[in-house]
């Protein structure tokens, strides 16, 4: 340190609450503990401590000194560059990036080992204040990565920084930025290599993934620490040193497995689908298959699974990752009751915001207990979105058991993207998983055999699941064939009608089936038809005690109430009509003697059956109709429903007569689906030239870049991924949705105490809860709630919003007006 500077405090943070300073030294050697012992997790806890000591080096830089002390109580973690008033940006990033990449790329420079660390965890460093990892290259075929480690020092200030930096954080960094740092990558970095079954494309994109999870510890690390620093009493809430004892799990869940009651033949066949899962959670880790039909009971059995299988390979957490945010609450409740609240998390919304501020990053929740149930659009996001919001979710997936639940709901855009990071995840990750579902999509080989040699090949290339030996948890095609026979419970009918059946003909049909089934669920495809059925039933005088409606437009909190009391009345012999967007189809434990479904992918008739008869209760079987509606054309909005309809219909033709929810059916459903659908798998960007998301994020090799890996003449290639882009273009579902609290119930209550007094502590366990209270919106929603005034920021910067009372209604949920709504759909 300059001997001018010895006696000056840089600061990194100043506390909002006290004015308290954290210095620059203690930030970085604190963040730099927690990124450690984060990586340590794959052996990586050297380049962990090295990215937390690094990440804000610039700071050291009198420009940002004399931001962060002008901005007295104003913190800066906002953007990739901080703005003074006048405008200039100071660039805090970018030094710490230059100094370790240029110290690392003096090692292997023989097969350019160091260079490609240098620039993994340099593109960390660089992004951490950004919009996700930065691109390597552009679309538009610009090295992004070497301009950007290249800058001029007289905007990164790296020579100023490394001058007034701290001796301790200078010893500390130069004895991590060494040969044997460079080693500790080697291994991961030759595995993937090395890998004889892996094309280029599919090692590049390996690499990106080993990255991405680089720089979710360094994210999570900064965030930990910044949020500990506001809010101190928090730092005994972290349960990251803390090992999980899974024999508590496993003895309190076959405590209560063994108290289970038998009340019906099926809970008999529940109970052999439980033990199997139990004899099976000793096999090696790696991906598996559990298909069950609706009613199998694979929540708890999976659980069995998981948490003798945690236990037998030394995991740290189980990750639920279901299709909807709607069964959320049942799944994660039934765990809860049985393991104890310290067990379970719930990640219910998109309720974080996507630009993090001082503000909103120390309100984002951790995945920080033992069993956390979220979304498959979290997932994703997590993987492919833009932003650092989900970034942190990735570390949490290694070393874990992930259950897919209802996998077949996997966009059919995404499935090379996610069969490639589930092979990563188990094969580099020390993770296992578990793909449940009673219809089990064609994820790997298996699903090519119908397909000509040239287009096998070309899908096979772009990244298929890469499944256990014997992967199948309930056994081989035969075994499974009789385990769906004997859980059959209802018959299905279609009743196609030419030009499609209108509202009051298919409402009319309902109330005909009401007349000998005393509870009836009709499942639609979108909120339009939802609402128009039920005001339709409205019309026809049926008892509003009788009758209900459910949509994604209510919060969590309030289905859960409408679930609640339609169990009550079923359990009571009471009537019960309910007209359902299709988010009751997945793992809804409700059972109707009528279910009527509008035409759909036979998944969903599947996931429709299992509502019906749900636990053989009903002296014979329960019947389900399967109706063509008039709806419009999904082409072009929903593909994949209308995919699934086209499909759907062409099996229930060629097998009339026969079971549709034998595997035989279904099997052939998913051959017409994906080989239909093959070139859509890779994620397609609209209006580029330069390939898909999958190329992007991995070799790029239609972009125009010269000097790709391919030209490279050293052995080991360099990231050539266009993160930033690829974040930008990605949406799980066709548009991302915003998440608002809205004013159901307890809802009110909570708005008004984040609306309050600003308490960091207070407000993340009141965010927490308000996940239930919130409802997931599209863009053009989002803008017209905004137009109406409708919605309001909790507090200024918080990027957190809530629905005025007027807007949520008990019918309908959110609500602006009544035409408005009509024309967006379920998805």
């Amino acid at each position: 340190m300059n001997e001018d500077n010895r006696h000056v405090e840089y600061v990194a943070h100043t506390r909002k609450a006290d004015k308290a300073t954290q210095s620059v030294a203690t930030h970085l050697f604190e963040a730099s503990a927690i990124a450690k012992m984060l990586a340590a997790k794959l052996d990586l806890d050297l380049a962990g401590e090295l990215l937390g000591l690094m990440h804000d080096f610039g700071k050291y830089s009198q420009a940002f000194q004399k931001y962060i002390k002008a901005a007295t109580g104003v913190n800066p973690d906002v953007d990739v560059e901080d703005t003074l008033p006048d405008g200039h940006k100071i660039d805090h990033s970018t030094a710490g990036a230059q100094w370790v990449y240029r110290h690392l790329k003096k090692f292997g420079v023989q097969h350019g080992i160091g260079e490609l660390v240098g620039q993994m965890l340099g593109l960390c460093i660089a992004s951490h204040h950004g919009a996700g990892l930065i691109d390597c290259l552009s679309p538009e075929g610009e090295a992004v990565w070497l301009k950007r480690f290249q800058k001029e020092d007289t905007l990164t200030h790296l020579a100023e920084c490394t001058q007034n930096a701290d001796e301790t954080v200078k010893k500390q960094a130069e004895d991590l930025a060494n040969e044997a740092l460079v080693k500790s990558l080697l291994k991961p970095l030759a595995a993937i290599l090395k890998q004889p079954d892996s094309n280029h494309k599919i090692k590049e994109f390996y690499l990106g993934c080993l990255t991405r999870f680089l720089f979710s510890c360094l994210i999570d690390a900064d965030r930990i620490n910044s949020a500990d620093f506001e809010r101190e009493e928090q730092k005994d809430w972290r349960r990251l040193t803390q090992k999980t004892n899974w024999q508590e799990a496993i003895d309190k869940l076959e405590t209560h497995l063994a108290n289970f009651e038998i009340r019906y033949p099926i809970d008999k066949i529940r109970r052999n689908i439980s033990d199997t899962c139990l004899k099976r959670s000793a096999d090696p880790q790696g991906i598996y298959t559990l298909t069950v039909p609706t009613g199998g009971g694979k929540t708890l059995a999976s659980l069995r699974y998981a948490v003798h299988h945690a236990q037998q390979h030394n995991l740290d957490r189980i990750i639920y990752i279901i299709p909807y945010t709607s069964i959320i609450d049942q799944n994660a409740a039934a765990v809860r009751e049985i393991l104890g609240d310290d067990w379970v998390l719930e990640h219910h919304s998109n309720l974080d915001p996507e630009k993090q501020s001082w503000k909103n990053k120390l309100l984002v929740e951790n995945w920080d207990k033992p069993i956390v149930f979220t979304t498959m659009v979290q997932f994703l996001d997590a993987w492919f979105g833009g932003g650092t919001r989900g970034a942190r979710h990735i570390h949490p997936m290694t070393r874990s058991v992930l259950i897919f639940d209802e996998i077949q709901t996997l966009p059919i855009k995404c499935v090379h993207l996610f069969c490639n990071v589930l092979n990563w995840l188990t094969q580099f990750g020390k993770s296992s998983a578990i793909l449940c579902t009673a219809t089990q999509p064609l994820l790997d080989d298996s699903g090519l055999d119908n397909f000509p040699k040239a287009e096998r090949e070309k899908v096979r290339s772009r990244g298929l699941l890469k499944l256990a030996d014997n992967a199948e948890i309930m056994g081989h095609d035969k075994e499974r064939e009789e385990l769906f026979k004997k859980l059959s419970r209802v018959n299905v009918h279609y009743r196609p009608k030419a030009g499609g059946w209108t509202v009051e003909e298919a409402g009319a049909f309902l109330l005909e089936q009401f007349q000998t089934a005393s509870s009836c669920l009709f499942i639609v495809n979108t909120k339009k038809w939802a609402q128009e059925l039920y005001q339709y039933c409205k019309t026809q005088n049926v008892p509003s005690e009788v009758l209900f409606h459910l949509s994604t437009h209510q919060c969590s909190a309030h289905r859960k109430a409408i679930f609640d009391e339609i169990k009550r009345r079923l359990n009571n012999k009471e009537p019960v009509i309910c007209i359902s967007t299709q988010l009751i189809e997945a793992g809804v434990d409700i059972s109707m003697e009528c279910v009527i479904r509008a035409l759909a992918g036979i998944d969903n008739i599947a996931q429709a059956a299992g509502r019906c008869n749900r636990h053989g209760e009903k002296m014979g079987k329960g019947q389900v109709y399967v109706l063509n509606l008039q709806e419009p054309d999904f082409a072009k909005v929903l593909p994949d429903i209308d995919a699934g309809k086209n499909n759907a219909e062409r099996v229930l033709r060629d097998l009339a007569g026969q079971d549709m929810l034998q595997p035989e059916a279904i099997a052939q459903y998913f051959q017409y689906y994906f080989y239909q659908r093959s070139g859509e798998m890779s994620y397609a960007v609209k209006g580029s030239n330069s390939g898909s998301l999958l190329d992007w994020l991995s070799d790029n090799c239609q972009n125009v870049y010269g000097s790709k890996n391919n030209q490279r003449r050293l052995k080991v290639p360099l990231l050539m991924q266009s993160f930033k882009s690829a974040g930008q273009a990605f949406a799980a579902i066709d548009a991302p949705t915003h998440a608002v609290i809205v004013p159901y119930r307890e809802g009110k209550e909570l708005i008004a105490k984040l609306c309050g007094e600003w308490n960091p502590q207070e407000m993340y366990r009141t965010l927490a809860k308000a996940q239930r209270y919130s409802v997931n919106v599209f863009p053009k929603v989002w803008q017209k709630l905004e137009k109406e005034q409708a919605i309001q920021e909790i507090q200024v910067g918080s990027g957190i919003y809530y629905v005025k009372d007027r807007h949520y209604t008990d019918e309908y949920g959110l609500s602006i007006d009544e035409a408005s709504l009509m024309n967006f759909y379920d998805l």
